[in-house]
């Protein structure tokens, strides 16, 4: 996907750029392209950027290990502010305390927008932060805690022996 010039969006029809999706991106890991559209309209000084994709990826359980493949859905909408002092470097403070206000997104008028790092963004953002096969699940299931004889390990031989000796 080809970067877009802020300042040419305003020339397009309705001042608006439909990206159509088929494609994997770089640093997702995925089963299957990424599949749907991107929606970028320039509305005076925001950009609002809609899109829809989904795409297969492959989990790790977080119980019991094992793979498992999952459905990555994006349906979201978000506006980017166009500020012309954005991504200037600015001598802040190592500890400041931030603001609602300073949590929005911001581009250069006179710069581009990256419909491939937002893409990649907002599917980094559905990703599930636990990770299960199966609701569920068991976890691992271990032989040794299912038989009778517990496993000695020699080093406490010593000590077993020790505590045999002593009034139960």
């Amino acid at each position: 996907m080809d970067a877009i010039f802020i300042p040419q969006l305003t020339k397009a029809p309705e001042r608006t750029e439909e990206i159509q999706v088929q494609d994997f991106l770089p640093g997702l890991e995925t089963l299957t392209p990424v599949r749907g559209v991107i929606r970028v309209q320039h509305l005076g000084n925001y950009l609002e950027v809609s899109g829809q994709a989904e795409a297969i990826i492959t989990c790790t359980c977080n119980r019991c290990l094992q793979q498992y493949n999952q459905r990555l859905v994006v349906d979201t909408k978000e506006i980017i502010w166009l500020d012309a002092t954005a991504n200037q470097p600015q001598d802040l403070p190592l500890e400041r305390e931030v603001t609602v206000e300073d949590l929005v997104e911001s581009l250069p008028p006179d710069g581009y927008f990256h419909p491939s790092e937002w893409l990649y963004e907002q599917m980094c953002l559905e990703l599930p932060q636990r990770q299960l096969c199966d609701i569920n699940c068991p976890g691992i299931l271990s032989t040794a805690a299912d038989s009778s004889e517990k496993p000695v390990d020699n080093r406490w031989a010593s000590l077993e022996a020790l505590k045999k000796q002593l009034p139960g």
